[in-house]
């Protein structure tokens, strides 16, 4: 049995326990949101990838000093805390969550947890929070680094959290789309290339005024931006962000679960 196969049957088989040892009637979601956060933070080599890559980016760029910076930004680990942040909310809402879902309804898990009493809503939802378990864990520890490299966050903690909430819902929407109508193969390519894709337009590694002015006014429009910029200004700059950004990542965070309820299928 190869590992993917393995991951499926657990998932099922947590799942099933889960449902069977809570003692509130009618609580599917809750059943299911345990059980995934259980198979989420057992999957080691996905932490080490969603742990490892923002972390990476933090450290070295902060200690090399080698990427352009916003203007009247003096140090890099002002930026990229808030920058990695959003990576890793990205990284985890998006691309983990989309190929482990991708995943588990190319092997059938989905279609075994369609015949129980959970609903769409009620297994995005169950998927959200476990993501949002690893998305606190991951702030902590890159505020954390942060915190020893140099960084002194200054802004607004109530705009910070509350972007942090908006990015986690819209990247998981994203991820849970292409789970929910592509093969996994395809997730697995899609989510990747969706990723690196925003993480060029998105402003988390380096400023998007680095990019060409029309490239620039598109980036704008996507939730990678929102989320960076909204990280940065409430995080490190001491500044509050635009209406404009803030009606932008709040359509996504609102749009992208909501699509996902409506498209997801499950086989």
């Amino acid at each position: 049995m190869t590992k993917i196969d393995q991951e499926s049957k657990q998932s099922t088989i947590q799942f099933l326990r889960a449902k069977e040892t809570t003692t509130l009637p009618n609580s599917p979601y809750k059943a299911q949101a345990k059980a995934e956060i259980r198979l989420t933070m057992t999957q080691s080599e996905s932490l080490l990838v969603t742990f490892g890559i923002p972390l990476f980016f933090l450290v070295v760029f902060s200690l090399l000093k080698v990427l352009p910076l916003p203007h009247g930004v003096t140090k890099s680990v002002y930026f990229l805390v808030p920058g990695t942040i959003a990576m890793a909310i990205m990284a985890t809402g998006m691309v983990s969550l989309g190929i482990s879902t991708g995943v588990e309804r190319s092997y059938g898990v989905l279609k075994r947890l369609g015949t129980t009493p959970l609903s769409r809503g009620a297994l995005i939802a169950a998927k959200i929070t476990s993501v949002a378990i690893v998305e606190l864990i991951q702030v902590v520890l890159l505020g954390s680094v942060g915190l020893l490299l140099g960084w002194r966050p200054s802004g607004n903690a109530v705009a910070f959290i509350l972007a942090i909430i908006l990015s986690s819902a819209a990247f998981a929407g994203i991820g849970l789309i292409m789970a929910g109508r592509l093969k996994s193969e395809v997730v697995i390519g899609a989510s990747n290339g969706v990723f690196l894709l925003l993480l060029v337009l998105g402003g988390m590694i380096f400023p998007i005024g680095a990019l060409p002015g029309p490239i620039a006014a598109v980036a704008k429009l996507l939730p990678a931006y929102a989320s960076a910029h909204i990280l940065f200004n409430s995080g490190s700059a001491g500044i509050i962000s635009s209406l404009t950004t803030w009606v932008t990542l709040v359509v996504w965070a609102v749009a992208m679960p909501l699509l996902a309820t409506r498209l997801f299928k499950f086989e």
